[in-house]
């Protein structure tokens, strides 16, 4: 069985840090440090555990918060010098804690700390969250700066657009999403994302997919709310563009493509509906929770120019109140020649996972070629 997700903050990580807390500021209570953070700490969720650990790092180190920024940059573990061209992404989730100091999961309790009690000093709680960032993330506790000082926090991104880092490069666009998933919501961003456009405009073409791939998400987090953003950024950034960027703006466009907006698959060229056959097919109309449900899919291409074609597919399923709820899932993209035949097989499954519950009842499964319904079939779910 796997671990649960809430151990990567476990009592070997407390005592940790106590330990390199010490080692960085003698006078550092540690034996009260740990008393206080495993109290409870067994019966928390992950989350809520950074925030227990951060609760006892405040009643522990110095009150003053440049003094306990000093000594938590003290006790970090060192990092290699940075350098632009480099990408970090064979070595992510190698920067834990080791005998030098602190380092991966420990460091999202400081982040907490920080963002709680830094904010009176932005200037001295962004320095630590540059340094936090390259052993860890600072993506969460960079987020309550940008609400409480969004002029200085946007100078410093502006500056650290350019960091040797891609660690630090990746945290201005990451921690500046609007709807960064379990991060606060930036609503002002929400409503109005202007400010982190010049910031995505230049690293969008980082030489670190590290990076790359937040800029993606954060676009994609933008077309939720402004989907005429993303086109015009499409339209402007897509021409000519270097095959890392197609693909940066084709992982940016995803929820765009699957939803059939006509202004995203206009610029990828998917605007045109398919001219042809399209075949849906369920060997069996009933599948249970717990299993996989088959179909395939036959296309034959009419005569005329070669198509491009965006194939996703779409489950509507019930809800526990009975009623439908859409969700498209991504197939395939292909192009296909005059009288041209395709095939393709799919098993989708249906075994419970944490973010999905399934109901028994009757679904539907619609087809989507360049974002329009071309087939469907019905099918039950059972218990």
């Amino acid at each position: 069985m796997a671990t649960a997700f809430k151990h990567l903050i476990d009592r070997d990580l407390v005592h940790d840090v106590g330990q390199h807390l010490r080692r960085a500021w003698p006078a550092f209570p540690q034996e009260a440090f740990v008393a206080q953070a495993l109290n409870g700490l067994d019966a928390l969720a992950l989350k809520a555990r950074a925030r227990h650990i951060a609760h006892a790092l405040a009643d522990t180190l110095p009150r003053d918060f440049h003094a306990a920024a000093e000594v938590m940059e003290a006790s970090l573990r060192p990092v290699p010098q940075p350098r632009f061209e480099h990408d970090p992404d064979k070595e992510l989730g190698q920067l834990g804690t080791d005998a030098t100091g602190l380092g991966g999961w420990a460091l999202w309790a400081f982040g907490e700390y920080v963002a709680h009690h830094g904010l009176a000093h932005p200037d001295r709680a962004l320095r630590t969250l540059h340094a936090l960032t390259q052993r860890f993330t600072a993506e969460f506790a960079i987020r309550p700066f940008i609400v409480a000082h969004p002029e200085r926090v946007f100078a410093t991104l502006q500056q650290w657009q350019h960091d040797p880092s891609a660690h630090v490069r990746r945290l201005v666009s990451e921690g500046s999403r609007p709807r960064l998933p379990w991060g606060l919501r930036l609503q002002a961003l929400v409503q109005d994302p202007a400010p982190t456009l010049p910031l995505l405009r230049t690293l969008q073409d980082d030489p670190s997919a590290y990076v790359r791939r937040s800029v993606a998400n954060h676009l994609n987090d933008i077309a939720k709310d402004h989907p005429e953003r993303v086109v015009d950024w499409l339209r402007t950034h897509l021409p000519e563009a270097p095959a890392s960027r197609v693909q940066l703006l084709r992982h940016a466009s995803r929820s765009l493509i699957k939803a059939g907006h006509p202004g995203t698959l206009q610029a990828w060229g998917l605007g045109e509906p398919f001219h042809g056959q399209a075949t849906l097919h369920l060997p069996a109309p009933t599948v249970r929770i717990g299993e996989a449900l088959s179909f395939s899919v036959s296309l034959h291409a009419a005569p005329g120019p070669q198509q491009t074609l965006e194939l996703d597919y779409r489950v509507h399923h019930v809800k526990a109140n009975g009623e439908t709820s859409p969700k498209t899932f991504k197939g395939k993209r292909l192009r296909l020649s005059p009288h041209e035949a395709w095939h393709w097989t799919k098993a989708h499954s249906f075994q419970p996972i944490s973010t999905r519950r399934y109901h028994p009842g009757h679904h539907r499964l619609e087809l989507l070629l360049n974002g329009q319904v071309v087939a469907c079939a019905d099918f039950d779910l059972l218990a």
